[in-house]
């Protein structure tokens, strides 16, 4: 390159070092300590900083190889070893920097190559997919280097863990297979984003820990090939199959994707998307979070259906919790009582089954809002210490993680930790839109209000045809109403209750909104129905359950309620239910 076009390449050089490789390596507490013409060495704090460091900068090494033309693309090899070394006038040295060098002439093209010692710091906490490449003669060193090659654009194959709802218990849950999709555009250059995109799909499904995601390097050995989906979810051992199609019209693109039932050969889901390849990035990040957010309820629902048609004798953990999940979330309290006691047995068979632990507190936290009768004596005891305990088990499932926070703050009033848990589990799983109401309803009680929002219209976008999407809507009512938009707050939760109508705290929202807009008998009518629902509905209740961390803010709620018509305390004779 630098023959063809000298002054061109120096600049595209030391672009790529100031946009991409310099502020990825501070982002990781590294410091470059010098380039080499076309190579840098830095240094960092930990093995693992360096490895996450290196794997950013090569996936954003390929995003912008994919816009350019071959001859013109930069890649990046990279080494990284672990040892001792010498500082002197700002620069190192030492055996440890000399390993690092060889090693990066090993990786390939767009690979990271590291040694030993760095694998056995990094595997167990960084999943990605790890390939042994045996021990290497080094120039300059007297025994010989064992190293591992790291593919960046790979997760893990599987990582076990004990605590993913799935691989926890007897039961064997659900597994994915995204194929490649197909290039219909007769272009090979849209390979690279079609590659891409189906690679953005892995990873985010592969966030849903209750969900097994069959690794890149697996799938992809199937690209370009006519072979039956039974059969490829045979040898791959995948219950689901995603499989699809790009193609692209001059600037125009239209994806197609389509979710097939492996056990069947059921089509379960299909639809298209429509894009423009101006900017490759924005759509590829659009048409992952809108397949993701569709395909991971749909897999839900499945595996529920599937449970529900197992001999009641045969149910393990998995199974149960699977049963209960439909109980939960019907809000009522028959309901919750069927769906607790499908919990507490799965805990029961399986102590370690973390996401039983979750749903169970939140269960309690559901009987502990709404008023109803106690499912045993010290329910809120047993919410806060079954959350404790899911918080403190070693899990990076944001599913569990999510209601265990949503409890500390409903219940136990933790604002601190219980949010803290609910944003580590957003940044686990940005794209579970479960995680994001119940972070926005916790955000809306503490009183970030502009937090709430975001979470809510964000879980609204992924997945607008969730038959549960009332949860999401109540809650943008509820934003609305603290934000001081009481026409647009009464709007969205009077379209709440249309997609359900047995949900109390629909009509909360919709009568406090109400009374705020003066349409005092509308609200009237709206208290008139959540009582009818739920006769233990009063100011008293609420003043007690609501989390609401401003005194003045619940103060002002009061004065709402009393307006729209809600009695101090419980009508005669009116009991909960």
């Amino acid at each position: 390159m630098m023959q063809d076009e000298e002054a061109r390449t120096l600049g595209r050089l030391r672009a790529m070092l100031a946009n991409v490789v310099e502020p990825v390596t501070r982002e990781f507490r590294g410091r470059i300590v010098k380039t080499t013409g076309d190579g840098w060495l830095a240094e960092f704090q930990s093995a693992a900083d360096a490895v996450k460091s290196s794997v950013k900068i090569q996936r954003a090494m390929a995003r912008r190889n994919s816009k350019i033309d071959k001859a013109r693309r930069f890649e990046l090899r990279i080494g990284i070893n672990l040892g001792e070394i010498v500082y002197e006038g700002g620069d190192i040295f030492g055996t440890g920097v000399n390993v690092a060098s060889r090693l990066e002439s090993l990786a390939n093209p767009g690979g990271i190559c590291i040694s030993k010692s760095v694998y056995q710091q990094v595997h167990a906490i960084l999943d990605l997919r790890y390939e042994d490449m045996g021990a290497h003669e080094i120039k300059n060193i007297a025994a010989p280097v064992h190293t591992f090659a790291v593919h960046p654009q790979d997760r893990g194959s599987r990582r076990p863990t004990t605590l993913s709802p799935l691989a926890s218990g007897e039961g064997r849950g659900p597994s994915i297979a995204v194929l490649p999709f197909s290039n219909l555009s007769g272009d090979a250059d849209h390979g690279y984003f079609v590659d891409g995109m189906v690679d953005g799909i892995i990873t985010a499904l592969s966030r849903f820990k209750w969900l097994t995601v069959i690794a890149r390097n697996s799938t992809f050995a199937y690209k370009g090939l006519a072979v039956d989906i039974r059969r490829i979810a045979k040898d791959l051992g995948a219950r689901y199959v995603l499989e699809g199609s790009v193609r692209a019209t001059g600037p125009r693109v239209r994806i197609h994707g389509q979710l097939i039932d492996a056990s069947t050969g059921a089509h379960m889901w299909a639809d298209r998307f429509d894009g423009s390849m101006e900017d490759v990035f924005d759509l590829e990040d659009r048409v992952t979070e809108s397949v993701v957010g569709v395909l991971e309820p749909q897999i839900r629902r499945a595996e529920i259906e599937r449970a529900r048609r197992k001999r009641p004798e045969s149910l393990e953990a998995y199974d149960l919790f699977l049963r209960a999940l439909p109980q939960a979330y019907a809000m009522r309290p028959e309901d919750n009582v069927t769906a607790l006691r499908f919990l507490e047995e799965a805990m029961r068979l399986d102590p370690g089954f973390v996401p039983a632990r979750a749903f169970a507190a939140w269960c309690y936290e559901e009987r502990l809002t709404r008023g109803w009768p106690n499912a045993r004596a010290d329910d809120a005891d047993r919410a806060v210490q079954l959350s404790q305990e899911v918080l403190t088990a070693d899990t990076d499932d944001a599913n569990v993680i999510a209601p265990a926070g949503f409890v500390l703050v409903m219940v136990g009033r933790r604002y601190d930790s219980g949010l803290e848990a609910l944003h580590h589990a957003v940044e686990l799983n940005p794209n579970n839109a479960f995680v994001l109401m119940l972070a926005g309803w916790a955000e809306a009680f503490a009183g970030d209000v502009a937090k709430a929002l975001g979470h809510f219209e964000r879980a609204r976008l992924l997945n607008p045809r969730d038959p549960a999407a009332f949860y999401v809507i109540t809650g943008l009512g509820f934003v609305n109403f603290l934000m001081g938009r009481y026409e647009d707050a009464a709007e969205f939760a009077a379209r709440s209750a249309a997609i359900y109508d047995g949900w109390d705290a629909t009509y909360f929202v919709l009568g406090l909104a109400l009374a705020r807009s003066g349409r005092t008998d509308e609200a009237h009518a709206a208290v008139s129905r959540l009582i009818e629902m739920w006769p233990g509905a009063s100011i008293s209740h609420y003043r007690k359950v609501l989390p609401i961390r401003d005194p003045d803010r619940l103060a002002a709620l009061e004065r709402d309620m009393r307006t729209a018509g809600l009695p101090e305390v419980p009508r005669a004779g009116e009991a909960s239910r």
